[in-house]
């Protein structure tokens, strides 16, 4: 119902007039993107965490777009839907109208989309494949596009950012010689290694729902974008070569490499802008590079392509016998923090306040981090060695910060490519808790981009 006959002429016409000789509905802008998240629900945090659309305003001149999420899907209709109706909706606070609204009053070449996924819609035992049977009726594709571009509409977003829920492939175990041979022998005859029997079908039927949304919004001028989300294989679930065409970007969201929760007992670096130095067993393909190089081998255009990088950091326990250079041997999750309150997870301001210097300390324990790492390859971290008699706690968490984030700008600038994301600014020191400065990882990252 929402396709134009004549659609594509008028926007191949216009590319012309513009001097674009890209495929018609994917407009390519010479200027390069900054893509701002914000997650809505942080406005309902407790104490200096709490990041209400106020805060967020003086990153705004710095963004080209904000993506404010979440929606998810509904597992019996297949329609979108708030995460958080009372939050977001016209019946409750009205966030989304604050943010399409006002914010595009104050920042009219702001673009405000909404954003889907991102690991953020909750699932249970018979929800967890919601967004992989979708793909599998047309109905149900019908059923999600007509509701997505009917909330689009209804609160005047001026698009979709899409991070598609695939399945997430399981983390690699740390094993010796003989248990490698095993495994792979086991493998052979258990199948264990099938993440998704029906892989080949989701593959193509992804391709139909972008391009079908991308007809669904192009009349309206509503932009699209794809989110890549970590630990989705990108090669069984998605055509890189044939997404290209229907997307405005394509946003890799190349960090939580390694974290607490699926490796409780080996830490590294979260967002390595390439392979890491030192000892120890990783796989080449977890970096920023290697995802780049990825999706331009399958053709994207350079200026499609928008780094992502996390304002947050990843913790976990250091014990009393582990040394700190990464990769380290842990002992799961450390404990929450004052902002986020998750555990193993950590705000960039959690992180600084507790660096020397600082004037505040956020973190579990009294004494400072030490800080260490490779900001222009691999990244930071930060620990503190386990002290029985002084009854400190050891950490090591591993984060990025204004320095590695400085560098992924400036590799986007030398390779060309469309843009970088802050994921997001309710993580980055939206107080000005540590140098008071504000949002120090956005500006870092822009500045050199």
């Amino acid at each position: 119902m929402w396709f134009k006959s004549g659609a594509l002429l008028l926007l191949a016409l216009v590319a012309l007039a513009n001097g674009n000789t890209t495929s018609p509905g994917t407009p390519i802008s010479t200027q390069r993107k900054v893509l701002c998240y914000y997650e809505g629900s942080t406005a309902l945090r407790e104490g200096l965490g709490k990041s209400i659309i106020a805060d967020i305003e003086p990153a705004l001149p710095l963004c080209t777009h904000l993506i404010y999420g979440y929606a998810g899907i509904n597992a019996d209709s297949y329609n979108v839907r708030s995460l958080n109706e009372a939050l977001d909706l016209d019946s409750g606070k009205g966030q989304y109208r604050a943010v399409t609204t006002e914010l595009k009053r104050r920042f009219p070449s702001l673009k405000v989309l909404l954003g889907v996924g991102f690991f953020k819609d909750p699932t249970d035992e018979k929800t967890a494949d919601k967004y992989l049977t979708l793909l599998e009726s047309g109905g149900s594709r019908t059923a999600f596009i007509n509701s997505l571009y009917a909330l689009v509409k209804s609160y005047n977003f001026d698009g979709a950012d899409l991070a598609w829920q695939f399945r997430q492939t399981k983390p690699k175990k740390i094993r010796g010689i003989g248990g490698s041979l095993w495994h792979g022998f086991k493998k052979v005859f258990s199948g264990d290694s099938v993440l998704d029997p029906k892989a080949d079908e989701h593959k193509e039927a992804f391709t139909v729902l972008i391009r079908d949304l991308r007809n669904a919004f192009e009349h309206d001028r509503l932009q699209l974008g794809l989110t890549v989300l970590p630990h989705v294989n990108e090669s069984m679930f998605m055509d890189a070569f044939l997404l290209k065409d229907s997307v405005e970007y394509v946003h890799l969201a190349a960090f939580d490499q390694k974290t607490p929760e699926r490796n409780p007992s080996e830490a590294d670096y979260t967002s390595p802008l390439y392979e890491p130095t030192g000892d120890g067993e990783r796989i080449a393909a977890n970096n920023v590079d290697a995802e780049v190089r990825y999706w331009l081998t399958n053709k994207t255009p350079p200026n499609k392509i928008v780094v992502g990088i996390a304002s947050y950091g990843r913790g976990w326990k250091l014990p009393e016998d582990s040394g700190p250079v990464p990769p380290v041997t842990v002992d799961g999750p450390s404990p929450a923090g004052p902002y986020t309150n998750e555990s193993g997870r950590y705000s960039y301001a959690e992180i600084c306040t507790q660096l020397p210097g600082s004037r505040l300390s956020t973190l579990d324990g009294a004494a400072p981090l030490q800080k260490q790492g490779e900001p222009k390859k691999a990244g930071l971290y930060a620990y503190r060695v386990k002290d029985k008699k002084k009854k400190l706690k050891g950490m090591w968490v591993a984060y990025e910060g204004p320095e590695s984030a400085a560098e992924k700008g400036a590799y986007v600038k030398a390779k060309g490519l469309g843009g970088i994301s802050i994921f997001d600014l309710s993580n980055d020191d939206f107080r000005g808790l540590c140098t008071d400065e504000k949002f120090p990882i956005l500006k870092a990252a822009k500045n050199m981009m």
